[in-house]
């Protein structure tokens, strides 16, 4: 399983929309459109581990909500600081979703030995 979060990103949403523009102009197919988002959804998901190092710390005034679903962290918190090198950000309330990566990496190496 690959998880689909990267797709709300910039990157993402810019991808699903050239390639919804690319099936009303009747380039590509919508099972390619697919596939193409399901690769997406594997490279992202496979480049972060790899490529990104850098360390964020946090704190909350107050956790808001929290829920655990299909190995799936979802939190809100309230009043957050985020820090990263000297960087201070304050935050009134934020989102946070977050899910195992080594999970994802095992399983894409399965997939990798299926195909």
């Amino acid at each position: 399983m690959n998880y689909q979060l990267y797709r709300n990103t910039t990157i993402g949403n810019t991808l699903q929309e050239t390639l919804d523009e690319f099936i009303v102009s009747g380039q590509i197919s919508q099972q390619l459109a697919q596939k193409v988002l399901l690769h997406f959804d594997k490279s992202i998901n496979a480049a972060f581990p790899a490529r990104v190092r850098s360390r964020l710390t946090f704190k909350a005034g107050h956790l808001k909500t929290y829920r655990y679903c299909d190995n799936v962290w979802t939190i809100v918190l309230k009043d957050a600081e985020f820090r990263e090198t000297g960087e201070l950000i304050q935050i009134d309330k934020v989102k946070i979703v977050a899910c195992d990566g080594k999970n994802t990496q095992q399983q894409q190496q399965q997939t990798t030995k299926e195909d």
